[in-house]
């Protein structure tokens, strides 16, 4: 989240309305409100009876207060329901650790450690219904080393994830990259595009 606020503040087409987290301890809200951005905290209450559903019309609620052209998924750890991605098709996009479609869902580069991957990093797409099964975007890719642990390599994706996201928004913001009517992503040819990345640091 720190990375597209630092991103967007050296942008003149883009502002970020606000910031929202389903944590009931964030820190990225704490900070975001530090740079004078409007922040929301909703927590699913499940000891309250909420359903996923309740949730998730509450969350479209908050977010369409705003009138967003673009909802960015950065370190959201729930389901969001059909329904709401529907709602915001073409405009919800998300960044998951690992090179999609391998390793979709929760702990990403454990799995990388134990399918004996030599690569992994991660991917910008666009959110479907289908749980990390949405468009690609773009990719960004890191080694692994032969001492890698999940936190070593969590945080050389991390690097990269800082890197990839806000190209990206940048990307989306121009309209260089879209959703089509059938589902693919789109490109105009306002700029050129780099769909790929790796981590300079080992490739010559």
């Amino acid at each position: 989240m720190k990375a597209l606020v630092h991103a967007a503040s050296q942008m003149t087409n883009v502002n970020i309305s606000a910031v929202i987290s389903h944590s009931a301890n964030s820190e990225g809200l704490a900070w975001a409100r530090a740079q004078g951005i409007q922040t929301e905290q909703l927590v699913y209450d499940a000891a309250g009876g909420q359903t996923r559903a309740q949730y998730d019309q509450a969350l479209a609620e908050h977010i369409d207060r705003y009138q967003p052209d673009l909802v960015l998924l950065a370190g959201f750890m729930r389901i969001l329901s059909d329904e709401f991605v529907r709602h915001y098709t073409g405009r919800l996009v998300n960044i998951h650790p690992s090179l999609l479609p391998l390793f979709p869902g929760l702990h990403t580069h454990q799995q990388a450690l134990n399918a004996g991957v030599r690569v992994h990093g991660c991917s910008v797409h666009f959110v479907i219904p289908a749980l990390d099964q949405g468009p690609i975007i773009a990719q960004a890719v890191v080694p692994v080393m032969a001492d890698d642990t999940v936190q070593s390599l969590d945080q050389r994706v991390l690097v990269m994830e800082h890197k990839l996201y806000p190209q990206v928004m940048r990307w989306l913001a121009q309209k260089a990259v879209f959703l089509d009517e059938q589902g693919k992503v789109g490109f105009t040819e306002k700029l050129p595009l780099q769909q790929f990345y790796a981590d300079t640091e080992y490739v010559s």
